[in-house]
């Protein structure tokens, strides 16, 4: 018989509605269940594509022991922790404050009824004792027995979590206005990614290897920042390629359909953990294409273009938009899907085909995937792999993906996320100018127009949409990752009402999201009220949705002439400061917002015919200079508010050149552009 999430969207809460425990989802009902009753909460957050939250799942809330259980002591709420990362952020951090380790999902989190101030907190624990944890029945007698005898240490322990939060978050610092921002900490976060980056295999530590691409974004920015300056930081170019070759060659990547998976397991990048992510895959889109302008790369290329294939191929819903994400498993077991044994390749394969797909994958070594199978990499060295693939490897490649995709897929988790698609419109949008692929372009594009008509209702985004349904509020990376995503639109093809667009979110992000002391809150001014308000500042698997907007109020400020998004923009890195000092390496995104405070854009606009205009654009859509941003406008945009409706053309094509609140004046030739534009590069 299904439980109350039986009436629920999301394709996780589903997988549980027919368990026999007696979950809720998270609303006033089962809040008004927990107050009235005086049973703690059992708050179980996890999303669709987890391994251990379907393991979890399978072993005890399956058991119809244990769900008996955990009925008669505990009101059960389950949550997908993709729609309501409000609370997730919440609770993720107060596991980690009381554990002193990463926290983790399924996340477990047991809940005073009245205050839902944490009484208890873990990830998964096993049905039997096992891995130094004991079962979990025993988990929910303990807790229960503690909460009953100990209310008033649980109420003391909330108050010091609370006053913990918020000062994780910066509360407990007054934003002084006059704070001088300097690159004294980006200096600090350029050596300490140094000192922490593996100079054996690439990435970061010397355990499980996570991609990071703000922090490779940020020593991007870093080598093109000392080139310019004519004193090539070399050691931001040695970790950017590596980590970015051992990932691109390495287990991380898909060999055959395209996409990241999460991360790797290991530190040689050889087997990830299989589930692939919207957001990773958006992510490394648009540093895999910065890198191939960068550096003329053909590898970021190829793995930017066969990334957008997988996005389009796979992940993008026909009526618009992109899916959240490709569970780990299928048919009961993480990474079936994507293994190989060795009779199938020679079933599979013609001699010249098996000969390629053996040099290039390695099959001759031992099996790398629990010594019975292989996980695909590339074995050739770097420079051999940046090399055209022969024809048999690609007729193998095709063949070995016609068998792939014969097997049971991994299940697909198909809500759509605005801050993944802010993520993906933006990562389509500046892949389309790298590579020149204006379907790329165009799938940008359209998943604005569904964004706008499906999940921007009253002048409010919802975060959420499954089954014909917009669900809940908007957070603040909803609003910033899709701002910043209309501004990377905006450059690669200009709509009007684009713009207007990211104008009202912008707006929204000031009315409603906004600390008078400076930056933004994860959540609105009229949110659920919860035990904390959110305001995170540093970058984790997402980049800070308070750097992302910084950034994106920083261009539409000066594009615009708006000066209350470049105080906003200035006073987000001001409130951040203090903080920024402490741990500059994980705050990358604000020092890139921080950077524009003391370095500002350099803001090409060019008015005229459009095909006159793209021309002189065409350029610029293949060089790697992160502080100039180019619109593109057309003659026939229509009108165009602030400063840009004073940037008419005066003959077929007029050029305006901007460094901040400092104009040129209006170039109409090409030459003299490309002179004034050199002259900028070298300043």
């Amino acid at each position: 018989m299904a439980n109350l999430l039986a009436n629920e969207t999301s394709p996780y809460l589903l997988q549980h509605a027919d368990n026999p425990v007696n979950w809720h989802p998270w609303d006033e009902p089962a809040l008004e269940e927990a107050r009235s009753s005086g049973k703690p909460i059992l708050l179980s957050i996890g999303y669709s594509a987890c391994h251990w939250c379907h393991v979890m799942a399978h072993e005890s809330f399956e058991d119809p022991e244990t769900a008996a259980l955990m009925n008669r002591l505990f009101v059960n709420i389950k949550v997908d922790r993709e729609e309501r990362p409000d609370l997730d952020r919440i609770y993720q951090t107060a596991q980690q404050i009381f554990s002193g380790r990463p926290g983790g999902w399924p996340l477990t989190v047991f809940l005073a009824p009245d205050t839902h101030v944490p009484i208890f907190i873990g990830t998964y624990f096993p049905k039997s004792a096992a891995y130094g944890m004991p079962d979990f029945k025993e988990v929910l007698r303990r807790v229960e027995t503690y909460f009953r005898s100990n209310g008033d240490e649980v109420a003391s322990n909330g108050e010091k979590l609370r006053a913990t939060l918020a000062r994780l978050d910066g509360e407990d610092v007054a934003q002084v206005s006059g704070t001088e921002i300097t690159p004294a900490p980006i200096n600090a976060a350029r050596q300490g990614l140094g000192n922490r980056f593996d100079a054996q295999f690439g990435g970061f530590g010397d355990g499980q290897k996570f991609p990071h691409p703000s922090n490779l974004d940020f020593l991007l920015t870093r080598w093109q920042e000392s080139c310019r300056r004519g004193a090539e930081d070399a050691g931001a170019r040695r970790i950017v390629e590596l980590t970015l070759d051992r990932m691109a060659l390495g287990g991380l990547f898909d060999h055959l359909g395209g996409g990241f998976f999460r991360y790797c397991v290991d530190r040689q990048w050889t087997i990830p953990h299989f589930e692939k992510m919207l957001y990773d895959n958006a992510a490394l889109l648009a540093t895999y294409s910065d890198a191939a302008a960068a550096f003329d790369d053909p590898l970021y290329r190829r793995t930017a273009a066969a990334t957008a294939d997988w996005l389009l191929r796979d992940m993008q819903a026909p009526d618009g938009g992109f899916y959240a994400a490709f569970d780990a498993d299928s048919d009961g077991e993480e990474g079936k899907f994507y293994v190989f044994g060795r009779s199938e390749l020679d079933a599979a394969l013609e001699t010249a085909e098996l000969d390629a797909a053996v040099e290039a994958y390695g099959f001759e070594s031992p099996p790398n995937f629990e010594d019975r199978a292989w996980h695909l990499q590339r074995h050739p060295a770097p420079e051999a792999a940046r090399a055209e693939p022969p024809p048999a490897l690609v007729q193998a490649r095709r063949k070995l993906l016609a068998l792939r995709n014969a097997r049971i897929w991994p299940g697909r988790d198909d809500k759509r996320l605005v801050a993944w698609n802010g993520l993906a419109i933006g990562a389509l949008a500046r892949a389309s100018r790298r590579l020149d692929r204006s379907d790329l372009c165009q799938a940008a594009a359209a998943t604005v127009d569904f964004v706008r008509e499906c999940l921007w209702l009253d002048g409010r985004l919802r975060a959420s949409f499954q089954d014909g349904q917009a669900r809940f509020p908007a957070y603040l990376d909803d609003y910033a990752f899709l701002a910043s995503g209309l501004v990377e639109l905006l450059q690669a093809d200009f709509r009007a009402a684009d713009l207007e667009f990211a104008t009202g979110l912008a707006d929204v992000l000031l009315q409603r999201f906004a600390d008078p002391r400076g930056g933004f809150y994860f959540t609105a001014d009229d949110h659920e009220r919860l035990i904390h308000r959110p305001k995170p500042l540093a970058d984790e698997a997402l980049p800070s949705g308070n750097g992302v907007a910084a950034l994106a109020l920083n261009t539409l400020g000066h594009l615009l002439g708006r000066s209350d998004y470049l105080e906003a923009a200035r006073g987000t890195v001001q409130a951040a400061w203090p903080l920024i000092g402490r741990y500059p390496e994980i705050h990358t995104t604000l020092l890139l917002a921080a950077e524009r405070q003391f370095a500002p854009p350099e803001l090409v606009i060019l008015r005229g015919a459009a095909g006159e205009v793209s021309s002189w654009r065409a350029p610029r859509d293949r060089e790697f200079a992160p502080r100039r941003l180019v619109f593109c406008i057309a003659d026939d945009c229509g009108e165009l508010p602030g400063l840009l409706a004073t940037r008419a053309a005066v003959g077929p094509v007029t050029a305006y050149l901007c460094k901040g609140t400092e104009c040129r004046a209006p170039i109409q030739d090409r030459a003299e552009l490309e002179a004034a534009l050199a002259e900028a590069q070298a300043q």
